[in-house]
C-alpha cells in the first residue's frame, strides 16, 4: 500500500511540474499578458480569437456566401443549385455537404422543433433531389452523436434512419461516393461487423480510391475506442499511404491514426519525439509539400500537423502551417474541444512563443 501511495504521489508531481520543466527546457518563459517579454500573435498578422471561424477547414468563400443566404432567409434554393454545380469528383462536395448539414444540426440545437427547417422544406418540396438526400442523411448522423448516447436506443433509432436516407441518396445518385461516405459513419455507430465494414468500404474506393475524407472516416471504425485496434488502424492508415500516389495527402494518414491513439496520460518522456510520431509527422509533412496548393484537404493535415510540431518543439515548422490556414480552424485536433477557438489560440501562442525564444520574429518567417 505504501508504495502505491508513492506512485500517486510521484504522479501528482509530475502533472503539477511537467508545464514547468516543459518551459524551461525549450527556452518558453511564462509571463503575464500585456508584459513587453510577451509574444503577440498579432505581429505575425494572426487573427484574432473571436474572429476565428469554426464552420470550416479553410475557405470556401461560395459556401460560406450561401450558408449566409439560407440561414438569413431559410429558403433552401441556394444550397441546392451550389451542391448541383459541385462536381461528385473530389473532397469538395463531401466537406459542402458535411457543413449544410451541421449548419441545419446547430440551428436545431439553438432553436428546438424550429431550427433547421429550410433543410425539411428541401427534403419535402424537391425528393429527388440527391444533394438534399445526402445533408439529410449527414444531418441524421450528426445528430446521433449530438443528442444521444452511443448505443443507447435513441442512437439507434436516429442511425437507422440516416442508414435509410443513405440507401435514398445512393440510388438519386449511383456513381457519387458520398452516400457510402456518410454511411461510414452509420457503420461506425451501429457495430458493422468487419465483413459488412468491408462491403461498404469496398464501395466508397470503388468511386473514390483517393478519397482523404472517406479514408478519415474509415479510419475511426478500425480505432481502439471503436471496432479495431491500435495495430487495425495503423495498418489501415500505413497501406493506405504505402499506395497513395504521388501528390496524395493519403501519405498523411498514419498522423491521423497516431492521433486517434493519443493516451489520455502520456507518461513516456519525449513520446512527440518518438520513432512512432517522427515518422508520421516526417509524412505528413512530406504529403503537405507535395500536394497541390488547392487540395481541399490541404487545411486538414496542416492543422494536425501545428498539434504534433508544437509538441514536439519544432517551432519554425509549426509557425509555417499556421501562417497558412490562420482563420479557419473548424478542423481536427481543434473542433474535439468544447471552445476550438480557445484550444487552437492557446497552441497558436506555443508556437509564437518557441519561435521567438529561439531567435524568431515576424521578419524571419516565410509567408
Amino acid at each position: 500500500m505504501e508504495i502505491l501511495w508513492f506512485l500517486i504521489a510521484m504522479g501528482l508531481l509530475a502533472a503539477a511540474f511537467g508545464p514547468y520543466l516543459l518551459r524551461r527546457r525549450s527556452g518558453i518563459r511564462q509571463v503575464a499578458p500585456g508584459s513587453p517579454d510577451a509574444a503577440d500573435p498579432a505581429t505575425y498578422g494572426f487573427v484574432r480569437q473571436e474572429e476565428l471561424d469554426i464552420r470550416l477547414p479553410g475557405p470556401d468563400q461560395d459556401l460560406l456566401d450561401v450558408l449566409d443566404v439560407v440561414q438569413r432567409t431559410q429558403e433552401w434554393r441556394a444550397a441546392a443549385q451550389l451542391l448541383a454545380g459541385t462536381s461528385k469528383e473530389g473532397e469538395v462536395r463531401w466537406q459542402r455537404v458535411q457543413a449544410f448539414a451541421g449548419a441545419a444540426s446547430l440551428e436545431l440545437q439553438q432553436r428546438p422543433g424550429a431550427g433547421g427547417a429550410w433543410l425539411r422544406a428541401w427534403r419535402s418540396e424537391s425528393p429527388k433531389d440527391a444533394g438534399a438526400a445526402q445533408v439529410h442523411a449527414e444531418f441524421l448522423v450528426q445528430q446521433a452523436w449530438r443528442s444521444s448516447t452511443a448505443g443507447t436506443d435513441d442512437f439507434r433509432i436516429i442511425l437507422e434512419e440516416a442508414r435509410a436516407v443513405c440507401g435514398e441518396a445512393a440510388l438519386l445518385a449511383p456513381g457519387d461516393p458520398v452516400p457510402y461516405i456518410v454511411e461510414l459513419a452509420v457503420a461506425r455507430g451501429l457495430g458493422y461487423s468487419p465483413e459488412q465494414f468491408d462491403q461498404l468500404w469496398a464501395k466508397v474506393i470503388d468511386r473514390a480510391p483517393q478519397h482523404m475524407g472517406a479514408h478519415l472516416a474509415a479510419l475511426h471504425y478500425w480505432c481502439e475506442k471503436w471496432h479495431g485496434s491500435r495495430e487495425e488502424a495503423d495498418h489501415f492508415a500505413t497501406t493506405a499511404a504505402a499506395r497513395a500516389p504521388q501528390g496524395s495527402l493519403l501519405a498523411a494518414l498514419p498522423l491521423f491514426a497516431v492521433y486517434e491513439h493519443i493516451p489520455d496520460v502520456i507518461l513516456v518522456q519525449g513520446f512527440y519525439q518518438s520513432a512512432v510520431v517522427t515518422k508520421a509527422v516526417e509524412g505528413a509533412l512530406f504529403a503537405v509539400h507535395s500536394a497541390g496548393a488547392d487540395d481541399p484537404m490541404l487545411a486538414h493535415v496542416r492543422h494536425l500537423l501545428i498539434l504534433f510540431l508544437v509538441h514536439s518543439e519544432r517551432w519554425a515548422e509549426a509557425m509555417n502551417q499556421l501562417v497558412r490556414v490562420d482563420g479557419h480552424i473548424g478542423a481536427l485536433p481543434w473542433t474535439q474541444s468544447g471552445d476550438p477557438a480557445a484550444e487552437y489560440t492557446v497552441c497558436r501562442a506555443l508556437a509564437v512563443a518557441g519561435y521567438e525564444a529561439n531567435g524568431g520574429s515576424p521578419a524571419t518567417l516565410p509567408h
